[in-house]
């Protein structure tokens, strides 16, 4: 088993939701960190354990953005993080994977599974280090997690309960550093 993180430069967690039923809004959260202790030969037993701050939300409108930052949405003053924990990896077929954990948004926890796929695996001791690369995809109810402000407008909610979850990513190989004392 290794020590795996993020890499931040090569990773996005995203999310979409329908407005009014129809068109799709989508954003990002511009803060993740992760740390993953794995063996590329048995992914099976990895964990992974990811931390997102929640006032990194974008969406490509800033109004927007603090409406989702309020207390209507994430709270973020409350709850200035969003956290996941596996809890087990299974192989669902070649490269692909449903990694399942504890979710947790505004103090609610909830199990989420996700659907992964292995992309590839590239090792440059000396330049980019020894990373792989996986996508994740899963759907929420946001209601399940405290997101329950709802605003009806002709009938149709402005915001869906149902919030898909996409992620990609890299996660480099952290290197050992051997201590040394002197005595």
């Amino acid at each position: 088993m290794g020590n795996w993180q993020l890499d931040p430069y090569h990773t996005q967690v995203e999310f979409s939701a329908k407005h009014l039923g129809m068109m799709t809004v989508r954003g990002y959260f511009d803060e993740v960190s992760s740390t993953a202790d794995i063996d590329p030969d048995h992914p099976e037993a990895a964990s992974v354990e990811v931390t997102i701050s929640t006032a990194s939300i974008r969406t490509n409108n800033g109004i927007r953005d603090n409406d989702l930052r309020s207390s209507n949405f994430l709270e973020v003053d409350k709850f200035p993080m969003i956290t996941f924990k596996s809890t087990s990896v299974e192989p669902a077929g070649p490269d692909r994977y449903t990694l399942t954990g504890d979710l947790t948004i505004k103090g609610n926890t909830r199990p989420v599974a996700l659907q992964v796929t292995r992309y590839g695996e590239f090792n440059d001791p000396g330049m980019m280090g020894h990373r792989i690369a996986y996508s994740a995809t899963s759907k929420i109810n946001r209601r399940d997690f405290g997101l329950s402000f709802s605003m009806i407008l002709d009938g149709r909610l402005v915001v869906s309960e149902e919030i898909q979850i996409m992620i990609e990513g890299e996660l480099v190989e952290q290197q050992e550093t051997a201590e040394t004392t002197s005595g």
